[in-house]
């Protein structure tokens, strides 16, 4: 039975997500209203696809946690769902946060979440605690368990902390769940955990995974592990990373572990790691496996960093990517968005070998709902040291994508794209460039862009708060190249 905090909160969704629905991405899944971050419960459940999300639906800005609700069929349209989870017990008072979700063979829908609460303690203050709840339901209503936490501190490893103990990600392989949790370790830096059940209820400590010791970041958020191509895949989120090169940028960032998982010592073996997005706003991806086969991702597209900046008058803050399709390749865990999305491709708009130079603008190349395509070639004796395309441009606004192939880098470049803050506008990123042709696909929805290099090897996603009427879009090159260009409308009734 709902609690009254959870009927608060539905009865405030049902009033006022009419009332923001048009100013919503048109594929991007928001909360429909209020503020949203890390997608949760991401898997099939019923014959459909869930994915939950962090969630405040009375304010644009990051207040007590619950979850919010939505499914789909094809990963493009959305249905929202009254909210699942509120703040409503002893041991998830100060927030109901990230975790996953797995079918059972009843049929009932189980989710797993952290619980965070303020212990009072001796000498009069406040220690937060964590602990990792249950909650069973039917896709719709879900009551949490009276067994809650079922993994609390005292489950914890030696010099594990309760503190930061957070976001398990569960699944099942035949009558056993696992579930990946990180903590922190007794050196102070960020761990992954593998706890399993035969019930869901009852958990024990297989190992310790991976353990940071300050090398990427400081505290880990967001795990997730996966078999993929023959490998095993390990990602996550790193708190307070120092720079590295153009690989890894200050701040929040996301890592992906290629290799193998010891099953006999429970170790994360590491063959190859990564950056798993290099754009500006991409945060705690989750992936699941769909019906036939495929790993898809789906991540939060801001940062925290610049999730305090919003366009006056939106009555929403946050939206995801758009779901992408994973492969391993070269070692790389490469990314593309899904394949539904081509089903919604309307009025192409191609040309082939047209010669750049100088600002050019193709009739019909432009829009703010694209699914873009270019293909670079460079002339025979020339050698292209930089080229650009503008996108969401009219007047005083534009945004730059550049390509430096003798450098092998990218830049992407929003300081005109709406923001008057002063936020991260510009990263330079590391990107497959070589070879006789380059490839790229651009994503543009109302507020975002998501551009994917070759065959998925580098994504990088940002937000834009453009306005809509600046739709422009135009190439220039410091020496001829030839490019080919394919432009479809999405439209999604």
């Amino acid at each position: 039975m709902a609690s009254e905090l959870l009927r608060q909160a539905r009865s405030y969704e049902e009033k006022n997500r009419p009332l923001v629905k048009r100013q919503l991405p048109l594929f991007h899944l928001t909360g429909g209203v209020g503020w949203i971050n890390d997608p949760n419960g991401f898997a099939p459940y019923g014959g459909e696809y869930h994915l939950f999300f962090q969630y405040y639906p009375y304010d644009v800005k990051w207040g007590p946690m619950h979850w919010g609700h939505a499914k789909t069929k094809d990963f493009i349209r959305w249905e929202l769902l009254p909210a699942a989870l509120a703040p409503d017990a002893e041991y998830d008072r100060e927030g109901c946060f990230s975790g996953g979700a797995v079918e059972l063979p009843d049929g009932r829908h189980m989710l797993m979440y952290t619980g965070v609460q303020r212990e009072k303690q001796a000498d009069g203050t406040f220690q937060i605690r964590q602990t990792q709840c249950v909650a069973f339901g039917d896709g719709v209503d879900y009551e949490k368990s009276p067994l809650n936490p079922v993994i609390s501190g005292a489950d914890l490893p030696e010099g594990g902390s309760p503190v930061d103990f957070r976001d398990p990600k569960i699944w099942r392989e035949g009558d056993t769940f696992y579930a990946v949790i990180v903590d922190r370790g007794p050196d102070g830096s960020g761990t992954v955990l593998l706890y399993e059940s035969q019930d869901g209820l009852n958990w024990k400590l297989d190992g310790n995974l991976a353990q940071c010791h300050y090398r990427y970041g400081k505290m880990w958020e967001c795990p997730d592990l996966f078999a993929l191509d023959g490998k095993d895949v390990l990602i996550h989120s790193a708190q307070d990373m120092r720079p590295e090169g153009l690989e890894y940028h200050a701040g929040n960032g996301k890592v992906c572990h290629v290799g193998r998982l010891d099953r006999e010592n429970w170790q994360f073996v590491d063959e190859n790691i990564h950056a798993m997005e290099y754009g500006l706003d991409f945060y705690a991806p989750q992936t699941l496996e769909t019906e036939d086969g495929r790993r898809v991702l789906v991540g939060w597209m801001q940062s925290w960093e610049s999730s305090g900046q919003t366009r006056e008058g939106l009555g929403f803050m946050g939206q995801m990517t758009i779901p992408r399709e994973l492969r391993v390749r070269n070692g790389r865990v490469c990314q593309m968005p899904v394949r539904e999305l081509e089903r919604y491709r309307r009025n192409p708009v191609k040309y082939r070998n047209v010669r750049v130079t100088g600002d050019t603008v193709l009739p019909g190349i432009q829009g703010r709902f694209v699914d873009l395509l270019l293909e670079i070639r460079q002339e025979p004796g020339e050698t292209c040291r930089e080229f650009t395309l503008e996108i969401a441009k009219k007047d005083d606004y534009f945004t730059t994508i550049t390509l430096h192939p003798q450098e092998g880098t990218i830049t992407l470049d929003r300081a005109y794209s709406g923001f008057n803050r002063d936020i991260v506008n510009q990263r330079t990123f590391p990107a497959s460039l070589s070879g006789e042709t380059i490839r790229f696909r651009l994503i543009l929805d109302r507020y975002s862009a998501e551009l994917f290099v070759g065959e998925g090897e580098q994504a990088a996603s940002m937000v834009l708060y453009t306005p809509l009427e600046a739709d422009g879009i135009s190439m220039r090159a410091d020496t001829a190249v030839l490019v080919d260009v394919e432009k479809y409308e999405i439209v999604v009734d």
